[in-house]
């Protein structure tokens, strides 16, 4: 984990849909190198957030910089340094795995030798590699989602924003990819934000936000919030932080 400038901005960030607030007055900081697991219940609020950081949706109020740049101020240039996975399933189900993965290398300016050798790195990372001739829906739900994460690493991003990345993994699989994650964090500096409600999953962040009805309820290392709510351990900590699950979206 480094002290530079964040590389991730959000500033009272509001959004709703309606009369329903999915996030309110949302501020925090990500810098290189920080491994940051956003904990909370199903409907709190983390994917709103995932689709504002990417673009996808603009907030309501406040404000959110990427790399120094809002959207509005060079999306394109946010997006080719950044590295998205989604709750949904966006792979094309119809694509083998290397097409699906070429395809998106392509579109990051990625060719030839470098686009094969960036492609190789992340199926081998994966144990996709005997499978790359294979149409994604013939894959099992847990190698399909390898393959979200494998596309969104393919261009070496530096910012890795991952919303429940462990969906349809098995128990050794989920293990090894948070520790695949933390290595990638610590070793290339890169910044990720890692959304769950499993809290086994960030035990190691090196901080933990807690996002309860669209509120940040708690930012700090997972021995700040032990000790903040005289706990013995996380999953204590979360259940006195978010208290009734109240959904928002």
């Amino acid at each position: 984990m480094t002290t530079t400038e964040p590389i991730l901005t959000l500033r009272d960030v509001s959004k709703s849909y309606g009369r329903i607030d999915a996030l309110q007055d949302v501020t925090f900081d990500i810098r290189p190198g920080e491994f940051v697991g956003l904990l909370g219940p199903n409907g709190a609020g983390k994917s709103t957030m995932f689709q504002i950081i990417s673009g996808l949706f603009a907030p309501d109020a406040g404000t959110v910089t990427v790399f120094g740049k809002s959207h509005a101020e060079g999306s394109a240039a946010i997006l080719s340094q950044l590295g998205v996975v989604f709750q949904a399933r966006s792979v094309d189900l119809d694509m083998t795995i290397k097409e699906n993965l070429a395809f998106h290398g392509r579109l990051f300016g990625l060719s030839g030798r470098r686009l094969k050798a960036c492609i190789g790195e992340q199926v081998e990372r994966f144990g996709l590699s005997d499978l790359q001739a294979r149409k994604v829906r013939q894959l099992s739900g847990g190698q399909q989602r390898k393959v979200e994460i494998a596309r969104a690493l393919l261009n070496g991003p530096r910012l890795l924003v991952m919303d429940e990345p462990t969906a349809g993994l098995d128990a050794p699989s989920r293990r090894a990819l948070v520790q695949d994650m933390r290595d990638i964090a610590t070793e290339a500096g890169v910044a990720i934000l890692w959304a769950t409600h499993l809290v086994d999953e960030i035990e190691g962040a090196d901080r933990v936000i807690v996002l309860n009805a669209g509120r940040i309820v708690a930012d700090s290392t997972p021995d700040g919030l032990r000790e903040t709510t005289n706990t013995p351990d996380l999953t204590d900590a979360y259940a006195v932080l978010t208290g009734p699950q109240k959904a928002s979206t």
